[in-house]
């Protein structure tokens, strides 16, 4: 029988720096948010183009940046901080975290009236990490024994 390897479970706090290599951002700082089911980062110039007949995404994360381009996206319905539900564009992106790579999904949004310029939430922590909300900036404690048992 394989024997199933058990994934490191590391401590973050209620804000963390972030990195998302392939949109070439680094150290943003996050909220952590459990009870936020999906994760968000300020956007601008959010603009969907046809290609060849294809739909293709562009934004911007940096006012005076140059356009990020998705082929690959989504869109879906979210609930806002207000409540309301407002459809939302989504991309597949590699998240550094706490010491851990993980992709995951992010709705792209405007974010200029929040505190933070991205919301890490449960869907991507989940099984990954403990969260301790006396803690910031902790870069991922490893947990030295299983704090399952």
């Amino acid at each position: 029988m394989k024997q199933v390897k058990k994934a490191k479970i590391r401590l973050i706090g209620r804000r963390e720096l972030v990195d998302f290599p392939e949109l070439d951002l680094m150290q943003v700082e996050a909220k952590i948010d459990t009870g936020a089911y999906t994760s968000s980062l300020h956007c601008e110039k959010i603009e969907l183009s046809y290609e060849d007949a294809k739909p293709v995404l562009y934004f911007t994360i940096e006012t005076g940046k140059k356009a990020i381009r998705f082929e690959e996206f989504g869109r879906k319905k979210i609930k806002n901080s207000f409540g309301e539900m407002e459809e939302r564009f989504v991309i597949k992106t590699l998240i550094g975290i706490g010491g851990k790579k993980i992709t995951g999904t992010i709705s792209l949004s405007n974010r200029d009236n929040m505190r933070y310029p991205a919301l890490i939430g449960r869907r991507i922590i989940k099984g990954k990490f403990i969260i301790d909300p006396k803690k910031t900036h902790t870069g991922g404690i490893s947990l030295k024994k299983d704090w399952r048992s």
